[in-house]
């Protein structure tokens, strides 16, 4: 199996290097560059081509939220997850709108680091427990209540069953096992989902589902 192209951007040297070294040990990931600022991310995007990116949020030049934007809106299968030591509400919900497809401390053990990976690679998206907390806070707010209510309303029976699941932390094909059904079937699903409940991406649906199961 082909070993998955990984772009690391961070501006602290030590740290690069270091992520670089982690993922090294699994032959599952290959470092194919490193990067120090936004800039230099995008330039080396269009050049290699990645599967993945690992964005800091916090840099010069240009900073991982706007490079974040910039890269999906040119190569808009690339996979970027922010790994950051940046706790803001701001950032998440920022890094959340312009695509990221998950939103890590820089504190997470590596192994649950390459869990988190493998499952980004699965359509999954991955959000450090602080972060969720907050996310799933934002959520609660009043004023999404009735928006909540409505969409709810409006989804099929398969559809809370997948909704359900995505609450419980279930992978694309651990939900499809469950259901009986193909993994292309559980994709389409969440497709409807988003577009009944007005959501972005999987990690909003993760987190509403979390919040509505």
């Amino acid at each position: 199996m082909k070993a998955i192209s990984v772009l690391l951007v961070d501006d602290h040297t030590l740290f690069r290097q270091g992520l670089a070294s982690v993922l090294k040990e699994c032959p599952n990931y290959q470092v194919v560059g490193l990067a120090a600022n936004g800039q230099q991310a995008l330039e080396l995007a269009r050049q290699l081509m990645p599967d993945m990116i690992l964005m800091d949020v916090q840099m010069p030049v240009l900073d991982g939220l706007e490079a974040t934007r910039q890269i999906k809106r040119e190569m808009p299968d690339v996979r970027i997850v922010m790994l950051t030591m940046s706790e803001n509400d701001q950032d998440l919900f920022e890094a959340v709108k312009r695509g990221a497809q998950g939103y890590l401390l820089k504190n997470t053990p590596a192994e649950l680091l390459f869990h988190f990976l493998d499952g980004v690679m699965e359509g999954e998206a991955p959000v450090s427990g602080v972060m969720a907390a907050k996310m799933l806070g934002e959520f609660r707010k009043p004023k999404h209540a009735s928006s909540e209510a409505t969409g709810s309303e409006q989804l099929t029976e398969r559809e809370l069953q997948v909704l359900r699941h995505v609450a419980e932390g279930l992978s694309n094909r651990e939900i499809a096992a469950i259901l009986q059904v193909s993994e292309n079937t559980i994709k389409k699903h969440l497709r409807n989902i988003l577009a009944k409940l007005h959501l972005e991406n999987r990690v909003q649906a993760a987190l509403y589902a979390r919040n509505c199961a």
